[in-house]
């Protein structure tokens, strides 16, 4: 196990492995990248990634870990003797999301930039021509993530620019590695990195993982690079790793103490704060507005999709005016995702994205100065990825969660045993009273009243959040039983309760208090407003004529049932009908068929059985006649 430390951009342990050439240009695009010396996990990885070893890297949140891996890669494409043949993959990073992967992508070009060779073919893979192919060795990447091209467009380009370095998401890579024109062979085929390892295995990436290691030769240099390395992991240690070496990057303090063991880097600052849920929000407008240095970038994160379309809303009443919000989740359309990922990336105002757990892994986003939990993750692992989107490159950061008082308070105990320590948010003293919160919530409502479709939002969100609030993996801290409702509703500014099986024991008032005509509450949209009032006539029409249908229903069962007797019996009598003309038809076929002699003797037992007929209904119309006589008649008078 390896300790990183900070070495400078000579320090012979980590660029030696480089050859000559290859370690300037490098050297110049880290430099013009921002980094003026080498991070402890690049410092600690390199030499073995470099030396021919597969590795597995578990660092802290923010350390570099991106460019530990790709610096490797591209010193082992650049070195070879001669280009990579053509549709032949050379090298593949793995990555949970699209948006780490995008990142990933945008890392990998602007290094190319200071690369000649490379740097001339990246402006023709934007054309629809084939590349030019060079004599040289070169570094051609492909983007691969589902949502912005199809898996047709992607082998489209692949076939076109022959690409060597592929930077994508485990599904979308197996539909490609699955064409019979997409060549790995051991001739050609370099590196495996999969990044954020964890991360791809809780996202329930592990049968795709399986695919892409069986698709690609087994002598090749493996990386696994994770801020945690779970039981899960070591099962891809097992299968995919040969022998590799274990590098865990841990933080030293400032002040020249012993290396702690942290999971988080020294410069973010995490604190808690506890307030009740109706407090919550406007404490968030209260830290923003009382941080001494107003923060570029901040992330604010929710534990639902639904309650990030609800709150994208309600914040922009709450928050100061000077804060633009963009939401992100991961069910906004594709194209909406990279649109708002990207007006946050570019932000020159202070800006702040309002997310789930999409944002919580991998993203190397710059200048986030302020983190802050409003909801909790349901899983304890992604509170450290959460925390460290700030704080990172040596960047000084603050991480805030807000706890409910009460059993909640247990988490800081929790993340200490953890060991993510977390302590009381002291400065700025954030100072929020009932009569704030009150005030605030009155707000919400007053918002929501104005158009029915935030109603609707906030009732889908509430849910959402009670869903995952009860499916929380810490369950003896985060309990549903004993969550304040009413508070709850106030935080959301809720118009009355949602029915969800969470508030079947719950005894408190479901119309909050508040008095609502319910029938003239309207939406904004006029189309929408139309359809709601057609369906809510068309339910008065129908509650006004129920109860003449129910009148009516016994007579309609009565004629139903009169007509089905009559059908019946018609229907008999079609059917009788039916049988004697086939037995006729068959009978005439049969007989044309016939000689004379055995149409002569058809005939013949054709009369006998009429005359058998003729009799046998003599006698029962004799029995009928006799039992006729002896019916009793009623004594005499």
């Amino acid at each position: 196990m390896t300790s990183g430390k900070v070495v400078k951009k000579k320090d012979p342990r980590a660029w030696d492995a480089l050859t000559p050439p290859l370690a300037q240009w490098i050297l110049d695009a880290v430099s013009a990248m921002g980094f003026k010396h080498m991070t402890p996990v690049q410092a600690a990885t390199l030499p073995h990634f470099l030396g021919n070893k597969d590795v597995v890297v578990e660092a802290v949140t923010g350390s570099g870990k991106t460019l530990s891996f790709l610096i490797p890669l591209v010193q082992r494409i650049l070195r070879l003797d001669e280009p990579t043949k053509k549709h032949h993959v050379a090298a593949i990073i793995v990555t949970p999301t699209r948006e780490l992967a995008a990142q990933i992508h945008n890392v990998l070009l602007s290094l190319l930039e200071f690369h000649a060779p490379s740097a001339e073919l990246l402006p023709s893979l934007k054309d629809d021509d084939k590349r030019p192919m060079t004599t040289v060795p070169v570094i051609v990447p492909q983007l691969l993530v589902g949502g912005a091209t199809t898996t047709a467009q992607d082998l489209s380009f692949f076939l076109r620019h022959s690409p060597n370095v592929l930077i994508s998401s485990p599904g979308r890579l197996v539909e490609l590695l699955s064409s019979p024109h997409v060549h790995c062979p051991q001739t050609s085929f370099e590196v495996l990195v999969l990044d954020e390892a964890d991360r791809l295995l809780d996202l329930g990436f592990k049968q795709d993982l399986q695919r892409i290691i069986s698709s690609i030769p087994k002598q090749r240099r493996t990386g696994l690079f994770s801020a945690s390395v779970s039981e899960a992991v070591g099962e891809i240690i097992r299968v995919g790793l040969r022998n590799p070496v274990k590098i865990e990057v841990k933080v030293k303090m400032k002040d020249g103490g012993i290396l702690e063991d942290r999971k988080t880097p020294a410069s973010l600052q995490m604190s808690y704060l506890i307030k009740p849920a109706s407090q919550k929000l406007p404490a968030l407008a209260e830290l923003l507005d009382k941080l001494p240095i107003k923060p570029q970038r901040s992330i604010v994160f929710l534990s639902t999709c639904a309650a990030v379309d609800y709150f994208q809303h309600v914040l922009t009443t709450i928050l100061p005016d000077t804060f633009a919000l963009i939401p992100l989740h991961g069910k906004h359309p594709a194209k909406v995702r990279d649109k708002n990922f990207n007006r946050f990336l570019t932000s020159v105002s202070p800006t702040i994205l309002l997310t789930t757990d999409l944002a919580a892994r991998g993203l190397d986003i710059p200048q986030v100065d302020l983190v802050v939990q409003i909801d909790t993750p349901s899983d304890p692992k992604v509170f450290i990825h959460r925390s460290g989107r700030a704080g990172r490159a040596g960047r000084k950061g603050l991480a805030v969660v807000m706890l409910h008082p009460g059993r909640e308070e247990d988490y800081v105990k929790f993340l200490e045993i953890r060991q993510t320590p977390i302590t009381p948010l002291e400065k700025p003293k954030v100072l929020t009273t009932e009569e704030g919160s009150k005030a605030v919530t009155d707000r919400i409502r007053e918002l929501v009243l104005k158009d029915r479709a935030l109603y609707d939002k906030a009732q889908r969100g509430f849910v959402s959040w009670a869903r995952s609030y009860g499916a929380h993996q810490a369950t003896s801290i985060f309990r549903a039983a004993d969550l304040d409702w009413t508070d709850l509703a106030n935080a959301w500014g809720l118009l009355r309760m949602p029915k969800m099986p969470e508030l079947r024991s719950w005894q408190g008032d479901k119309t909050l208090g508040l008095e609502m005509d319910w029938d003239t509450y309207a939406y904004a949209d006029k189309a929408r407003e139309k359809a709601r009032k057609e369906a809510l006539e068309a339910e008065r029409l129908g509650e006004g004529i129920r109860d003449k249908e129910k009148r009516d229903e016994a007579a309609r069962r009565k004629r139903k049932n009169n007509e089905a007797w009559s059908n019946k019996h018609e229907q008999e009598e079609t059917r009788v009908e039916r049988r004697e003309k086939r037995r006729k038809r068959k009978e005439a076929e049969m007989t044309a068929k016939m000689t004379d002699e055995e149409r002569l003797k058809h005939m013949e037992l054709k009369d006998l059985i009429a005359q058998v007929r003729q009799q046998n209904q003599a006698k029962v119309a004799a029995k009928t006649s006799s039992a006729n006589d002896d019916e009793f008649e009623g004594f005499d008078d």
